[in-house]
């Protein structure tokens, strides 16, 4: 288990959760995992339950502590809560903010800015880490590019404006991704993003990639009382996921891209996981897809130094703090929502 911002999260599978006293109680077969105070937490989220006592939850809803389920993979299950409470006035604000166009872009300005400084950070460790594989000239000027994108977005304030530059940005990084393709470079090569369908094998796991990786924070959103639905940047439109897409992009990179680079510079997939379809659709088989998701919850397993919290956690909990961190901001806990800023 791991105590972060006053929420728990129990990331081992198969644990009971019960109550003693004032504490909360984690057992797996029949042994005694731990037991926490419950007095100073805020919610409690358990991943790959295997159920919780009806006291606990008597408990946790009279105190207005939420209890959230999720599958092993990350899948929203369900967030269990006593009265309304300080979740109808978070969500309240979330829907004024999104209203206005101009808090709104307060707001999105920090997804991008984490998006941006990202896929620089990305850029200046290929740079260290194998200067004679890459164009090292090439590297630095587009990483100075988005390092002058960066000071454009801190002093934007236009929603507009900041979808543009934000675009700019994807635009000069996407000009080295391919150069960041190491090995198998005969079979694995990018062009140009493509989304509906993917042309090639590489954006055809980008596409999975991300849609994986807006799952998951949606998820993440959802459990701590947001609309996953109701966005900043991403204005709403039906059945999109529109504050999801927004914490995710701080992730795109860091996350899902270096992901799929791993994949293919370690030789995980070959172009024999592939089939193009008729109308030029590349798709993974279904052997290849079962790999990819295998490896992907051990990529969220892998632990990283939160930049913001400065503690150990894995990657698989970074959504949720960003969400924890997002709502904090929301109810006016933090002056500035922090993006998760890597290097």
């Amino acid at each position: 288990m791991k105590k972060l911002l006053n929420t728990l999260y129990i990331t081992q599978p198969d644990v009971y959760l019960s109550l003693d006293g004032d504490n909360i109680v984690l057992t797996k077969e029949k042994n005694t995992l731990g037991r926490l105070l419950l007095h100073n937490l805020e919610s409690i989220v358990a991943f790959g339950y295997t159920g919780a006592s009806p006291a606990l939850m008597g408990y946790c809803a009279e105190r207005n502590i939420s209890l959230v389920f999720l599958t092993m993979n990350g899948r929203f299950l369900a967030r269990v809560i006593g009265e309304s409470k300080g979740n109808v006035v978070l969500r309240k604000k979330q829907y004024l903010l999104s209203e206005n166009e101009n808090q709104s872009a307060k707001i999105a300005r920090n997804f991008i800015i984490g998006k941006i400084f990202n896929h620089k950070w990305m850029l200046e460790r290929m740079i260290r880490d194998y200067p004679l594989r890459i164009d090292v000239a090439h590297f630095k000027e587009i990483s100075q590019q988005l390092s002058a994108l960066l000071l454009e977005v801190r002093a934007c304030e236009n929603l507009e404006r900041l979808r543009g530059l934000e675009g700019q940005g994807a635009n000069s990084y996407y000009r080295v991704l391919d150069a960041m393709i190491l090995q198998q470079k005969e079979d694995f090569y990018f062009q140009s993003r493509s989304r509906r369908p993917p042309l090639d094998p590489v954006n055809a796991m980008l596409s999975l990639a991300y849609t994986l990786l807006a799952h998951d924070v949606a998820s993440a959103l959802e459990g701590v009382g947001l609309d996953a639905y109701v966005g900043f940047l991403h204005r709403d439109r039906p059945g999109r996921v529109s504050l999801a897409l927004d914490v995710m992009e701080e992730l795109r990179g860091v996350f899902a891209d270096k992901f799929v680079l791993t994949l293919i510079n370690k030789r995980i997939v070959s172009k024999d996981d592939f089939v193009k379809k008729e109308n030029g659709a590349v798709l993974m088989k279904n052997e290849a897809r079962k790999n990819f998701l295998s490896a992907w919850q051990q990529r969220k397993q892998e632990k990283i130094t939160h930049p913001y919290l400065g503690e150990k956690i894995s990657w698989g909990l970074v959504p949720h703090v960003q969400s924890l961190l997002l709502a904090r901001f929301l109810r006016g806990d933090l002056d500035e929502y922090p993006p998760f800023l890597w290097k």
